[in-house]
């Protein structure tokens, strides 16, 4: 072959390979990132919403990240903090703590009042069918001590009186999700009524314990559906219904919050001993301790914090292990639950303030290595608008908690994705059924997911996922957008 021919022949078969390989590319076009693939699925959320996204493997390897340091309204996803430093924090979440206690205070006269004293328990009840930390057993120990009683106080000065946290909104005072908060917490401080439709153009049969003056302007109508709406004033007894209810719709459970726990809890005592043949000739008192100034670590210089002695009881509660208090707080997003956890961590710490547990919150993050511009906390729940994270922040925390010897027992408490919790119905018939734990966040106009999940090859990762900003109406879109990339993440690592 001469040297003409042979260059010929190299130069066709470099061509004709470099024709292939553009033909190739052009029929099998590379597959794109992971961040790509996310911020496809989030342009299909709603216009004008805000994304956080962030996604790492347990050492750190970032594979997504969206606006990693933007701060975010979290709601609910306050709670994977406020449990974390539990968990960090409390020796105890193993043991049984105390719980309620009643004792007996001597007046002029010989006849005595009944005091209650609430040490933060979050699940004493009062409930007929109630089993364990129950309110009947100290009534019926002041029962077998006396037939005769002036006052029952309430008193819940274990915690300083700080019911609800800054930036909560004040509608939300009325509902379950905004009750007081108290050391004396009885019934998940919520009332309980039911409501039974009538035949249309009747008023539907209510009935409440008592507690609440309730006005029914509610209307029976055809059909199955129920619009009704309450409103009461902050710190009134008097609750007006107003809407209507389908004569179809069955009996309906409706809760609403209660401003003052401690009150509400020496009166339902005071209607427990009535019920036992005790005589009640006083009043509903309560015993709060005032927030000051000494509350708040920063103005103790460093000083003891001097906390209220307590007196011995006549008969007292043991509250339930906190631990178990920690699968409600996450699976259910229990809001009440995790203020009061949050102030028990404060006051294993300083006097039960927020601002006592706003400076432990500070110290664990800072030893969890987050900085100080991922996060702040007005209150332990989710329910304060001025809440903020970042997805740094959040994936910080997470990946901080799966180091420490409690880690696995704290992921057990997350919602499991089509299973149980507030995940219990998304991410059904995807990759990710079963193998997403994460906590939830819901708020108006902020919706939040952070948590772990096994993609595809087994690998787990830490996600968080916020989206602040949505027009009205549009959350659940946004939540969708957000479902959608985590599915297709898992589906392609």
């Amino acid at each position: 072959m001469t040297p003409s021919i042979a260059r010929f022949t190299f130069a066709s078969a470099l061509a004709l390979s470099l024709s292939l390989t553009t033909a190739g590319a052009q029929t099998t076009p590379a597959a794109p990132s992971p961040q790509t693939i996310v911020e496809q699925k989030l342009a299909e959320g709603p216009a004008g919403s805000r994304f956080g996204v962030l996604v790492t493997t347990l050492d750190g390897k970032i594979l997504v990240s969206i606006a990693p340091d933007q701060r975010f309204i979290p709601a609910s996803n306050t709670k994977m903090f406020t449990t974390a430093i539990a968990y960090a924090e409390l020796p105890m979440l193993q043991r049984t703590a105390k719980g309620a206690g009643v004792r007996l205070e001597e007046r002029a006269g010989g006849v005595a009042d009944v005091v209650l004293h609430g040490r933060g328990d979050a699940v004493l009840s009062s409930a007929d069918d109630c089993k364990t930390d129950c309110l009947q057993t100290l009534a019926d120990a002041v029962a077998a001590k006396t037939r005769h009683v002036r006052n029952i106080v309430g008193d819940d000065s274990w915690f300083p009186d700080e019911r609800w946290s800054p930036g909560m909104s004040w509608n939300n005072i009325q509902s379950r999700y905004g009750t007081g908060v108290s050391a004396l917490t009885l019934d998940d401080n919520e009332l309980v009524m039911t409501l039974t439709p009538g035949a249309v153009g009747t008023k539907p049969a209510l009935q409440a314990s008592g507690y609440y003056i309730v006005e029914n302007l509610v209307a029976t109508v055809a059909g199955k559906a129920e619009n009704i709406e309450a409103f009461r004033m902050p710190n009134s007894r008097a609750l007006r219904l107003t809407g209507t209810v389908g004569a179809e719709a069955g009996p309906l459970t409706l809760r609403y919050g209660i401003d003052d726990p401690a009150h509400y809890s020496a009166w339902r005592l005071g209607e427990l001993l009535k019920a036992r043949g005790v005589r009640v000739d006083g009043a509903i008192e309560v015993r709060h301790r005032p927030l000051t100034a000494a509350d708040d670590p920063r103005n103790r210089n460093g000083g003891p914090v001097v906390l209220p002695a307590e007196p011995a009881m006549l008969a007292e509660l043991p509250a339930p292990s906190l631990a178990e208090n920690m699968v409600r707080i996450n699976k259910e997003s229990q809001n009440l639950h995790t203020e009061l956890m949050l102030r028990r961590v404060s006051r294993n710490a300083g006097s039960g303030s927020i601002a006592d547990g706003q400076a432990v919150m500070r110290r664990v993050m800072t030893e969890a290595g987050l900085p100080a511009t991922g996060y702040f906390f007005a209150d332990g729940s989710g329910m304060s608008s001025y809440n903020r994270i970042s997805p740094r922040a959040a994936v910080g925390l997470l990946s901080w908690i799966a180091r420490q010897p409690w880690g696995t027992d704290w992921r057990t408490t997350l919602p499991i994705a089509g299973r149980d919790g507030t995940l219990q119905n998304r991410f059904k018939g995807t990759i990710l059924e079963g193998k997403l734990f994460a906590k939830t966040g819901t708020l108006n106009a902020s919706r939040a997911l952070s948590g772990y999940f096994i993609a595809r090859s087994g690998q787990t990762l830490v996600f968080s996922a916020l989206a602040n900003d949505m027009p009205e109406d549009t959350d659940a879109q946004a939540s969708a957008a957000v479902d959608r990339a985590l599915v297709a993440i898992a589906e392609m690592l």
